[in-house]
């Protein structure tokens, strides 16, 4: 009995070990090439660089709006996956409604330097989140959040620090160990997990109007943990369900719907006292 429990401690020790220092690797999945220049696929769109507080260079590409001023501006926060090319119909569609966006590759995405980890992507919004204020000058009220999936924990976080007009919050989870356990049932996830991205503790701190957008068909991140980030919301929150749309579903990264959830949004945000 003695030898099989020492069996038992060390497998579970060694798993454990592993989990520890291969977890970011389940978690981030960059597409890691470098990225064409903006005028590649948007019309009008321009090639920017952000430079993080801790030194690193990031790529981006800032959007204009088809014609006119922009009615807002976007910063969009990624998901876990690919990189900015794979936002430009999103940012194109919103274009056309008359918004401007700036699209950012985390680091370590898109050709960028460096590795991903909840601390970096923090610093790497701020980097975007200060451009748009500090060198274009875009005033709060004129400003939206717009965050997808891993994202949502990304500009959650900003937005306790830097609150915005208005987050759109695209299959957005609780927290990432509660995400994690859903998947890993069988695995010590909260017990070993260093990136915790808490979506709901965020937008409980931060009252400012709200959309959440979900799939009704969404595997990855299942409707009940969009729900209950939409719950936790402390501004005024509007839910938009997409029936049958799965989490890497076309009509999650642009199209009519994701694109009216936007407006609504900002005509919102731009009644907000």
């Amino acid at each position: 009995m003695t030898r099989v429990l020492l069996v038992a401690f060390t497998v579970v020790a060694l798993l454990i070990a592993v989990l520890w220092t291969f977890q970011r690797r389940l978690i981030y999945f960059p597409d890691a090439s470098r990225v064409p220049s903006a005028q590649q696929l948007l019309t009008r769109a321009e090639d920017v660089t952000l430079t993080t507080s801790d030194g690193l260079e990031l790529g981006a590409w800032y959007i204009p709006p088809a014609s006119g001023d922009p009615h807002m501006t976007v910063l969009v926060a990624a998901g876990n996956a690919g990189n900015r090319a794979d936002r430009a119909l999103l940012a194109s569609d919103l274009a056309d409604a008359g918004f401007a966006t700036l699209l950012f590759d985390y680091r370590g995405y898109g050709g960028n330097p460096g590795h991903p980890s909840e601390k970096g992507l923090a610093l790497d919004v701020r980097a975007a989140y200060r451009h748009l204020v500090d060198e274009r000058g875009v005033p709060r009220e004129r400003l939206l959040y717009f965050g997808e999936s891993l994202g949502t924990g990304v500009v959650t976080e900003l937005a306790t620090e830097h609150p915005p007009a208005g987050m759109l919050l695209r299959s957005p989870f609780v927290d990432l160990a509660s995400l994690g356990a859903r998947h890993y049932p069988f695995l010590p996830v909260r017990l070993v997990l260093r990136d915790r991205f808490p979506v709901a503790e965020a937008v409980a701190r931060v009252d400012v109007p709200t959309t959440v957008v979900y799939g009704t068909a969404d595997t990855v991140v299942p409707p009940d943990q969009s729900e209950r980030v939409a719950d936790a919301a402390l501004g005024p929150v509007e839910t938009v369900v997409l029936p049958g749309a799965g989490h890497n579903d076309d009509v999650m990264f642009g199209g009519a719907q994701i694109v009216r959830a936007t407006v609504a949004l900002a005509e919102r945000a731009l009644r907000a006292p």
